[in-house]
């Protein structure tokens, strides 16, 4: 068996913690904005990361972080497809979007994407899922893009199907993203005022949330703030 530094990691953290917290992350959009940045924060926390990646020049950049990975389109996998890909992992992340590239792509990615990860938990005895959403008051105010309230309508959609589930999910819902690594000061709540959040702080509050396994069903807004994002998860532990 080859090690390389995330194996070791992983043992290492597994043996000082009694392997009571660390698990194996399927991430759906490990190349995306908040997923490139979630993984080598998942890795660095002592997880294993299996990222599902598109063209090979991603194959690359994500083994050399240290991720497992597997080749797959959200356009065309099924939800038997992604069962197979999930076996051996404890967790599913989804993080992917179709980024306005038309309808077709939001309702196949960002529809029935989320549908498919809890048909693949299901299936697999997967309790945990995470779902990056959207906020509700996005666009709110501005001249919406074609095929906006469309995207607005199929996220509402896929949020209802997985607190449908009987999974412990969490749906984090970022405010407008923005293309900067973290600086790690947030706001996290039930209900936020509207707002802007790094994509970087995006992946570091689920990093956050993913090793808190306490909290669970719950749908939290995010956007950047004042506060550390230990002290802006920390009521939720006690809420769980």
């Amino acid at each position: 068996m080859r090690f390389n530094h995330a194996n070791i990691v992983f043992m290492l953290k597994a043996e000082l913690m009694g392997d009571k917290r660390l698990s194996k992350v399927f991430v759906i959009g490990a190349t995306g904005g908040v997923g490139h940045r979630l993984c080598p924060e998942l890795i660095h926390n002592g997880h294993k990361v299996k990222a599902m990646y598109r063209s090979d020049e991603q194959k690359e950049t994500l083994k050399a972080i240290g991720c497992e990975t597997v080749k797959a389109d959200l356009m065309e996998m099924t939800a038997e497809q992604l069962t197979d890909m999930t076996k051996g992992c404890d967790i599913i992340v989804f993080s992917a979007g179709a980024a306005g590239s038309g309808l077709p792509r939001t309702s196949e990615i960002d529809g029935q994407g989320p549908v498919k990860m809890v048909e693949a938990a299901e299936r697999n005895g997967i309790r945990r899922i995470y779902l990056v959403s959207a906020f509700p008051e996005a666009g709110r105010g501005n001249d919406p893009k074609p095929g906006f309230e469309h995207y607005m309508k199929v996220k509402k959609q896929a949020d209802t199907y997985v607190t449908a589930s009987d999974l412990d999910w969490v749906i984090l819902r970022p405010g407008t993203l923005l293309h900067e690594d973290a600086d790690g000061k947030i706001a996290l709540g039930w209900s936020l005022n509207y707002g802007s959040v790094k994509r970087g702080n995006v992946a570091n509050t689920l990093a956050k949330l993913i090793d808190s396994p306490q909290i669970k069903k719950q749908i939290l807004e995010l956007t950047d703030g004042k506060s550390t994002i230990a002290d802006a998860v920390s009521p939720f532990l006690k809420d769980s």
